[in-house]
């Protein structure tokens, strides 16, 4: 009789676990990649229940170390943090292994749920969902710039700063970019000169528990491959800098710089060095180069894709699929017989170049940040930076009201249904502290009652 598998999650919890094998971890990243709902907070939440608590493969303070490094670089944190944690345990391929699968289930689903929307978002049941969808995605907005405000703005220059940042995008159009540069050398000059003022207003904080011996515990060595090397650096830099320039420049020459393709590839590059703060703090600018400046879509489209994002597992930045999807299909990039493939394909491209500097980051930076164990420390330029970000997601939140309320500008009417689905949504949200995923149902089958009764 064959004896059953050894458990990955230890019953005595004064033992060590035993040894996690690479497709043991394999199996749970890919599960992880389909759980892996509630946006970066209850993807590190899960995390930390099952890796932290449940399995014990990662003490709470390595844990937390690696979460505070991840916290500091742009890119989906959640994310990191797991390509972070397979790295540590399984080297280089596990690594790759437990980001990429933190990311394919939710590009998967995407490309489906895009497909659906543009090719069916007209037919009545459909359109009705999303009426009621699009209030609630303002409401989830305002919600993300009052979340990120109450653990940013601690004292009056960091409201100062956000407030700076919200007139320069909102009456100003300074491009969000200029914005985080601008943020950053004030936080660095200010961080010199008045030190006490930019001190962060969050972070994840020390270890303050306990769940018994981890595999990878506090007192465990550094293993060999994370150790840092500067050939192994090297090699690191090198692999991403050729991962990069190899599909980009195939696309130069074959398709020309102009193409919708290769211009996708160069922009979502740009946008995923700025993701400091998260997705929301980006998506102004996705907004201002898919929209204002390529006409990959329309703003209506990207508030619903912003919307397709909140209901699948994985990053919340991986909207920008979406962006690729219903760009390529929109433009029918490889003929009108070929849309689908043609959306497919500008998702799974604008993903690559998206979330290649991610793991550049963790593979690169890692062995850095294994060199100690000691907490990092939040810089004064990213606490600038944080505090600009509210005043930029404030800047989208009215954004997408305007577009949901007054449809046809001001001159139109109110869209007074949208304001009530909105109004509840923001209620659920700050009020009675529900989840995304109930409030985006609720208000989808309001929107759907509204649309049927005027239909």
């Amino acid at each position: 009789m064959t004896p059953p598998a050894p458990s990955t999650a230890p019953d005595d919890a004064t033992a060590a676990p035993p040894p996690v094998s690479f497709w043991q971890a394999f199996a749970f990243w890919l599960k992880l990649g389909f759980i892996s709902f509630g946006g970066p907070a209850g993807q590190i939440a899960i995390m930390h229940t099952e890796l932290v608590e449940r399995r014990r493969w990662i003490s709470e303070k390595r844990f937390l170390h690696a979460l505070n490094y991840c916290m500091v670089l742009p890119g989906p944190e959640a994310q990191q943090l797991a390509t972070y944690i397979g790295w540590l345990m399984h080297r280089t391929a596990g690594g790759i292994v437990a980001g990429a699968l933190f990311v394919l289930p939710s590009l998967a689903i995407l490309i489906g749920l895009s497909w659906v929307y543009i090719a069916w978002g007209e037919q009545p049941l459909v359109a009705g969902l999303f009426y009621g969808i699009k209030p609630a995605v303002t409401a989830i907005v305002v919600q993300a710039a009052h979340r990120i405000g109450s653990r940013a703005l601690k004292n009056n220059t960091l409201w100062g700063i956000a407030a700076a940042a919200f007139v320069a995008i909102f009456a100003l159009g300074v491009p969000f970019p200029a914005i985080v540069l601008a943020a950053a050398l004030i936080g660095y000059v200010g961080g010199r000169v008045a030190p006490a003022q930019f001190q962060a207003g969050g972070g994840h904080g020390k270890a303050k528990a306990s769940f018994g011996p981890a595999l990878i515990d506090d007192a465990t060595p550094t293993p060999a491959h994370a150790r840092f090397a500067w050939g192994r650096l090297a090699a690191v830099l090198a692999a991403g800098a050729v991962l990069w320039v190899l599909p980009m420049g195939l696309l130069t020459a074959s398709l020309g710089w102009n193409h919708t393709l290769t211009q996708m590839g160069w922009f979502f590059t740009k946008a995923a060095l700025l993701t400091f703060g998260g997705a929301y703090a980006v998506l102004p600018y996705v907004y201002q180069g898919a929209v204002g400046h390529y006409g990959w879509l329309t703003p209506t489209q990207m508030i619903d894709g912003l919307a397709l994002g909140e209901t699948t597992p994985g990053p919340l930045i991986m909207v920008v699929a979406f962006v690729g999807f219903v760009g390529g299909y929109v433009k029918a990039l490889f003929g009108p017989e070929s849309l689908f493939l043609a959306g497919a394909v500008a998702a799974c491209l604008v993903t690559w170049f998206t979330f290649l500097p991610s793991f550049v980051f963790i593979l690169a930076g890692g062995p850095l940040v294994e060199s100690t164990h000691n907490d990092l420390k939040f810089t004064a330029p990213l606490t600038a930076i944080t505090a600009a970000v509210v005043g930029v997601v404030l800047n989208l939140a009215l954004f997408f009201g305007y577009h949901v309320l007054w449809p046809q500008g001001f001159a139109g009417t109110l869209e007074w249904p949208s304001a009530l689905i909105a109004v509840a949504a923001a209620l659920a949200l700050l009020r009675f502290k529900r989840g995304v995923i109930e409030v985006i149902a609720a208000s989808a089958v309001l929107g759907l009652v509204v649309h049927l009764l005027r239909g």
